[in-house]
Order: structure tokens, then C-alpha cells, then sequence
């Protein structure tokens, strides 16, 4: 589904890997005539895949990989499993980038999509419903029952469900949308995350390949943006309400029959479990693990994982008796 919006180079050679990354181990030379697939994230990888492990909190994660090389640090390769070569390197983050961007040239970009028509031009055999200055990308597929707001755009690629309602100003680009899907006015769905790292003087824009998937029987408010994966992809749960100006950033994977109230933020690649339930203008951090049946009060800050049936509040949160006991 990913070489329905990215290009992609197959079959790399690794030791043209390997002269662009320079790593500080020395490998077997017969090693070096192996063909790479893709490049991947540690649960989604393949046997011919090459990974990356940078954080101690997907120790368990990277056991069962499948990939066959992993760019990692040496403190980290202890962790890989036997099937794993590592490639040590000093900087995880620079290297991942140079490599997806040898596999899917020009990522880093987020150009506006040039391959636009007005929905008028369009032949659809399909009944649909639109309002005015509706442009319409390539390739682009809808179910039954379709309707689209004005001044929308829906970029190339994009594969749409029945019984979809669109609103108008609303941009969808790189994502895939379930069935009994409502999309509010102004909402960005599958934009490049904020991802990018320092490097000395210069701040290094990290690759974005990934999806926004939208599960269905979702309603999305006005004005959300939600960002695309950047290795992996970006995930609302089916069943689940978001209020309006609620941001969700990359790689964020949202569960089932969640409740989001308005100015909530989300930080990258954290999972939130199904059931959970959030006020308003409450923070949560990246790389969190969110539980089931999680409730979390308005305007708290979250920093750390939260287990099944958490009822927190505050910042940082804790649970929500301490807090209104601490507050009395």
C-alpha cells in the first residue's frame, strides 16, 4: 500500500549502504553483495529489511525483528537478536535518514501535489455530493454515499470509504479512510510530522513515509492536524470522537471507541489504548504507552506510561484522588 504514494528503489545493495553510512564496526566482505528490501521500523520489518533501534524502551521490541541488519549504537546492539547484525554508528537518527532517502528519493519533501483537477473534469460513475473549487489528485478512489465541502482537496493516492462526509477547507493527503467517516471543516490529515534533529549547526528534516489510516466510524472535529507516519503509520481507532483543534502527531496510534476533547496534543509515537477518554487541553508526551479504559483530566500533562483503568489529572498527572486531595 506504501508504492500506492511513495516511489521506491528495490533490491539496494548493502555495501552501497555502507559507504553511506560509514558504520564503526567492520563487516564480513561476503556480507556486502547482500540485497536490502526497504528500509522499515523494528515490528513492521521483513527478513531482507535493514531497522533501527535508537531507544532503550523497544528493548523487547527489537527481540523479535525480522530484520536482517539494524543501525543501532554499540551500548544498544547487545539487545539485537542472533538473526540481526547490527551497524554501529554515531548517529542513529542522520544515518536512518540518508538511507531512507536512498530507498524513497525526495521524502524529506512535502511538496503540494501538482496533478490536481477540479472534481467538474472528473468522470465518476459514482453519485457523489460537492461543493465548489473541489480539487481532486490522481488515482484517487470513493465509496458510496460521498460528499466533499468547498475549497477541499483530496491529493493523490487517497482511498476513501462509504458513506464519507467531508467538510469544506479540509486537506487529505497519504491516507486511507474507513467507512462511516466524518471529517470536519479545516482539518489536515497525513502532512509531514515535525520531525527533524540537530546536527551541529543545522537542524536535519527526517524522512516522512508513512500513512494516516482512519478506521471506521470516526468523526474528527474542525481544525485537527494529523500527521502521516514516518516509518510507520499514523492511526485512528475505529469508533473514536475528536473534538476541533486537537493535534496528533506522527507514528501516533490512537485505539478504539476513544473520546478526544478540544486542544488536546499528542506527541509522537505514543499508543493510546481503546476506551480512553480525554479532556480538554490536556499534553501527551511521545513514545507513551496508554492503556485501556485510561480516563485523563483537562488540561493535564502526561509524561509518563499510564496502565488499564488510570484515572489521572494534573501535571505532571497522578492519579486523580491524589490530586483533588492536594488541591482541596
Amino acid at each position: 500500500m506504501i508504492e500506492r504514494f511513495y516511489q521506491k528503489k528495490k533490491n539496494i545493495n548493502l555495501s552501497d549502504i555502507i559507504q553511506l553510512i560509514k558504520p564503526n564496526n567492520i563487516l564480513n566482505n561476503n556480507n556486502n553483495n547482500v540485497l536490502i528490501n526497504n528500509i522499515s521500523n523494528i515490528n513492521d520489518s521483513e527478513k531482507n529489511d535493514i531497522t533501527f533501534f535508537n531507544n532503550i524502551k523497544y528493548k523487547n521490541d527489537v527481540k523479535n525483528t525480522k530484520a536482517l541488519y539494524c543501525i543501532t549504537k554499540e551500548k544498544l546492539s547487545k539487545y539485537l537478536p542472533s538473526n540481526c547484525t547490527p551497524l554501529i554508528v554515531d548517529n542513529i537518527l542522520l544515518e536512518l535518514s540518508k538511507i531512507t532517502n536512498l530507498f524513497y528519493p525526495n521524502c524529506i519533501e512535502d511538496k503540494f501535489d501538482h496533478n490536481l483537477k477540479n472534481i467538474e473534469e472528473i468522470k465518476i460513475k459514482k453519485k457523489i455530493y460537492f461543493g465548489k473549487n473541489v480539487l481532486i489528485g490522481d488515482n484517487v478512489s470513493f465509496g458510496e454515499n460521498f460528499s466533499i465541502g468547498n475549497n477541499s482537496i483530496i491529493e493523490s493516492g487517497v482511498m476513501i470509504g462509504d458513506n464519507v462526509s467531508i467538510g469544506s477547507n479540509v486537506i487529505l493527503r497519504k491516507c486511507l479512510v474507513g467507512n462511516n467517516v466524518s471529517i470536519l471543516d479545516g482539518t489536515v490529515v497525513g502532512k509531514k510530522g515535525f520531525g527533524f534533529f540537530p546536527d551541529r549547526n543545522k537542524n536535519h528534516k527526517y524522512p516522512h513515509i508513512g500513512l494516516v489510516i482512519i478506521e471506521d466510524n470516526v468523526e474528527i472535529g474542525c481544525n485537527n492536524i494529523i500527521d502521516r507516519g514516518s516509518l510507520s503509520n499514523t492511526v485512528i481507532g475505529k469508533n473514536t470522537f475528536i473534538d476541533n483543534l486537537v493535534h496528533i502527531a506522527h507514528n501516533v496510534k490512537l485505539g478504539k471507541n476513544c473520546i478526544i476533547a478540544g486542544q488536546v496534543g499528542f506527541a509522537g509515537s505514543t499508543k493510546i489504548g481503546d476506551n480512553v477518554m480525554i479532556g480538554g487541553q490536556a499534553g501527551i508526551s511521545g513514545h507513551l504507552k496508554i492503556g485501556n479504559n485510561v480516563k485523563i483530566g483537562g488540561g493535564s500533562g502526561v509524561i509518563d506510561d499510564l496502565p488499564d483503568n488510570s484515572n489521572v489529572m494534573g501535571y505532571p498527572s497522578t492519579n486523580i484522588r491524589n490530586f483533588l486531595k492536594n488541591n482541596e
